[in-house]
C-alpha cells in the first residue's frame, strides 16, 4: 500500500497561507472585541438618556451655559466627555478626533450618539484614561503586531521543519565519512512523507550499499593477501633450492626480488586491514619518539645508501625527554612507510630531512624529500589506498604506504598531512600527543 505523500512544497505553501489567514482572522476578532468593549463601556453608563433629557430641559429653560455646566459635572462623574448638539448644527463643534471617528466606516468605532427629542443629540466619548477609548492607530498597530508574531512563528516552524533534518543528515554524513559506517539517518526523518523523507531513505539505502561493497572489497583483499602468503613462502623456498642446485643465479635473483615485492605487498595489505578492523584500538605503551625514529633510520640505512640518498636528522632538546603512547611496532611501520616514500622519490645525491620538535603538547615529526612533489589538488588523496600520483611521484610501490601510515597515526589520536615545500619536494608532517605519565 502506497502511503500518501505530503510534499515539502505544499507544506511550506500551506504553512504560509494558513499563517496569513490566521493573522487576518485573529486581528479582525481582536479589533472587533476591543471596539465592542469600547462602545459597551459608554453605552452601559446608566442614565445617559436621563442626563440627555435633563440637559435639553436646562438648555431650553436656563440657557446653553447651564446645560454645558451640567454636562461637564456629569461627565466628570462618569469619566466621559458629554456634548449636546442640535441636529441642524452638524458636527463642526466636535473635536476633530471625534468627528473622524464618527465619519469612519472602517469599523463601528464611533462615539455613542443618543438621539433626544426636540432635535438634539447627545454625543458621549471617554475622557483620556477612561475605560474603553482607543485610538484607531492602536487597532492598526495591533494588526501589525499580530501579523509579525504569527508570520514569525510560521517562518520559524518552516525553517525548523527544513533545517533540522538536513542538519541531522549532514552530521550523519560527516560521522560516516570519519569511519562510523554503522550510523544511519534516524527512522523519524526517513519515514517522513515528503522530499526530505525520501532523501533520507535514499541516503540510508546508498550508505548500506556502499558499506556492503566496501566490506566485500576489504574481505576480498584480506583473503587474497592471506591466501598468497603460503604459496609465496613456498615459492621462496623453491627459489633458494633452485639457486643451491646451480640454476641461473641472475634469473633466480630476479625471481626472488619479485617474490619479496609480493610478500611486502601482502604484508602491507594485512597491516592496513589489521588497523582498520580493530576500529582504531591498538596496544599502547610509552614510546620514546627519538629512539623510534632512530630505529626507522637505521633500518632504512641500507636502502638509502643503495638509492644514493642521505638522511639528515634534526631533533630539539625537548624531544629526548618526552614520550608518546602507542604500539611501537605499528608506529615504526607508519614512519618507515613515510620515510620509504620519501626515499623512493628523492633523486640520487639529494637528501631527506627528518626533524623532531615538541609544541603545544604534541610531538611533531617532519619528513621532507627533495623530489618533484605532488599536484596541490592531489595532496589529500596521497593518503588514500592504492592512490598514486603517476604524473609526478609514480613508478614505485602500490599506493599503500601512506594510507597505512595515516590509519596507524589516526589510531594513535594523531594527525598526518602533506604539503609541497617551497624549495621543492614533499613534506609529510605527523603530530602525536605527548604522553604525560608517571
Amino acid at each position: 500500500m502506497t502511503r500518501f505523500r505530503f510534499t515539502l512544497f505544499w507544506r511550506i505553501f500551506l504553512s504560509i497561507w494558513l499563517a496569513m489567514a490566521v493573522t487576518m482572522v485573529a486581528s479582525q476578532l481582536a479589533t472587533r472585541f476591543l471596539l465592542d468593549r469600547e462602545r459597551q463601556a459608554i453605552v452601559r453608563q446608566v442614565g445617559l438618556q436621563e442626563i440627555a433629557r435633563e440637559a435639553v430641559n436646562l438648555r431650553e429653560q436656563l440657557g446653553r451655559a447651564e446645560a454645558w455646566r451640567f454636562l461637564r459635572m456629569e461627565g466628570e462623574r462618569l469619566k466621559l466627555h458629554l456634548m449636546l448638539i442640535e441636529k441642524e448644527q452638524g458636527q463642526h463643534r466636535l473635536p476633530r478626533m471625534v468627528r473622524e471617528r464618527m465619519q469612519s466606516n472602517w469599523h463601528p468605532s464611533k462615539p455613542a450618539v443618543l438621539n433626544v427629542g426636540g432635535g438634539y443629540r447627545l454625543i458621549a466619548w471617554p475622557r483620556m484614561g477612561g475605560e474603553g477609548w482607543l485610538e484607531p492607530g492602536v487597532f492598526r498597530m495591533l494588526e501589525l503586531v499580530l501579523t509579525f508574531v504569527v508570520i514569525s512563528m510560521a517562518c520559524w516552524w518552516i525553517a525548523r521543519l527544513v533545517s533540522r533534518p538536513l542538519k541531522h543528515m549532514e552530521g550523519t554524513a560527516r560521522s560516516i565519512a570519519n569511519g562510523d559506517t554503522e550510523l544511519r539517518v534516524s527512522d523519524t526523518i526517513a519515514q517522513r512523507r515528503d522530499e526530505i523523507g525520501q532523501l533520507a531513505a535514499a541516503f540510508n539505502a546508498m550508505t548500506d550499499r556502499l558499506c556492503q561493497l566496501l566490506d566485500r572489497h576489504n574481505r576480498l583483499l584480506r583473503d587474497i593477501s592471506h591466501d598468497l602468503r603460503t604459496p609465496l613462502a613456498r615459492q621462496r623456498i623453491a627459489i633458494e633450492l633452485a639457486s643451491d642446485e646451480g640454476a641461473d643465479r641472475a634469473l633466480m635473483e630476479s625471481i626472488l626480488r619479485q617474490n619479496e615485492r609480493l610478500e611486502a605487498m601482502t604484508g602491507q595489505i594485512l597491516t592496513l586491514y589489521r588497523v582498520s578492523e580493530n576500529g582504531g584500538v591498538v596496544e599502547q605503551q610509552p614510546v620514546k619518539p627519538l629512539s623510534l625514529i632512530n630505529r626507522v633510520l637505521g633500518d632504512a640505512s641500507d636502502y638509502a645508501e643503495q638509492q644514493g640518498v642521505d638522511c639528515k636528522l634534526v631533533a630539539s632538546n625537548e624531544v629526548a625527554a618526552v614520550s608518546i603512547l602507542g604500539d611501537p611496532g605499528l608506529l615504526q611501520r607508519a614512519f618507515d612507510n613515510v620515510l620509504q616514500n620519501a626515499l623512493d622519490h628523492t633523486p640520487p645525491g639529494q637528501s631527506v630531512d627528518v626533524e623532531l620538535t615538541v609544541a603545544n603538547g604534541q610531538v611533531e615529526v617532519s619528513i621532507a624529500d627533495e623530489g618533484p612533489g605532488a599536484p596541490i589538488d592531489m595532496l589529500n588523496q596521497l593518503f588514500e589506498p592504492f592512490f598514486r600520483a603517476d604524473e609526478s611521484r609514480g613508478g614505485k610501490g602500490w599506493g599503500l604506504g601512506l594510507s597505512i601510515a595515516r590509519d596507524i597515526i589516526r589510531a594513535h589520536d594523531g594527525t598526518i598531512e602533506a604539503r609541497n615545500r617551497q624549495a621543492g619536494g614533499l613534506q609529510v608532517t605527523v603530530r602525536l600527543p605527548v604522553f604525560f605519565g608517571d
